[in-house]
């Protein structure tokens, strides 16, 4: 027979031992942001840390993710130094309470893919094939050819997330960066991510993921949230982890 839930002596319910989220003083709230849309995303090249500007697609996207986040309180509001995620940051900013100043931090910048810049899929299908069979092996330690792996940017942008968590404990913090990036707050949030589940994490332009950071762990609190493009064609999931046609050939970097 079912008792119901055990009793102190005092009659009090008592509570079963549970998960322990991140004491929220001591923690801040990451609403992270993939840039909008790139020339370079239209036409199915990595980019990497080529600095490449938004397309118009991309301006549409960013002007209604600011919509959405219109009068939104943010502490502090941070971007990589790449056009593409500079110009997201300068278009939703102003849109916030307060018009926060938009501060750059370079350790925000997309994984840097090396050679690869410029190229799309084909081009690095016919050229690189030794890379490609060594990436489908060690997704995480592969470096793009002259450039970083996924662990390398782990530990760039991580030192960049910590420097953030560091200054503005119990605050909310809004960041505009890029999809690799995306995938290592993820990282941080979970304690870490499964071997291979990067190319599972689609991010999407514009989209939003929340993670909650301190310097004892994290949480994810939502992952990849783009409702505001629900009436937009389209908006490009692939990036420069992934790749062009990784996931479909109809995708671009």
């Amino acid at each position: 027979m079912n008792e119901g839930p055990a009793r102190t002596a005092a009659g009090a319910i008592k509570v079963p031992t549970g998960f322990m989220p991140p004491e929220r003083s001591a923690s801040t709230e990451f609403w992270v942001v993939r840039h909008g849309e790139s020339t370079w995303n239209i036409q199915g090249r990595y980019q990497g840390q080529t600095d490449v500007p938004l397309s118009l697609e991309g301006r549409l996207q960013a002007a209604m993710l600011a919509e959405r986040l219109v009068g939104q309180p943010f502490s502090a509001v941070y971007s990589s130094d790449l056009s593409r995620a500079l110009e997201t940051a300068t278009l939703v900013a102003e849109r916030l309470d307060g018009a926060p100043k938009v501060q750059i931090d370079p350790g925000l910048r997309e994984i840097d893919v090396g050679v690869l810049s410029g190229k799309d899929a084909v081009q690095i299908r016919q050229e690189f094939a030794g890379y490609l069979d060594a990436l489908r092996l060690d997704p995480w330690a592969t470096r793009r050819p002259g450039g970083e792996s996924m662990q390398d940017l782990f530990g760039r942008a991580g030192s960049s997330f910590r420097a953030m968590t560091a200054r503005h404990p119990g605050q909310r913090v809004l960041v505009f960066t890029h999809g690799g990036v995306v995938r290592v707050a993820v990282g941080l949030a979970l304690g870490g991510v499964p071997q291979n589940a990067w190319a599972r994490l689609s991010v999407m332009n514009t989209s939003v993921t929340r993670v909650l950071l301190s310097a004892e762990g994290g949480t994810l609190l939502g992952f990849n949230d783009a409702a505001h493009l629900e009436q937009l064609d389209q908006a490009t999931e692939s990036d420069d982890v992934l790749g062009p046609g990784e996931r479909g050939s109809s995708e671009a970097s």
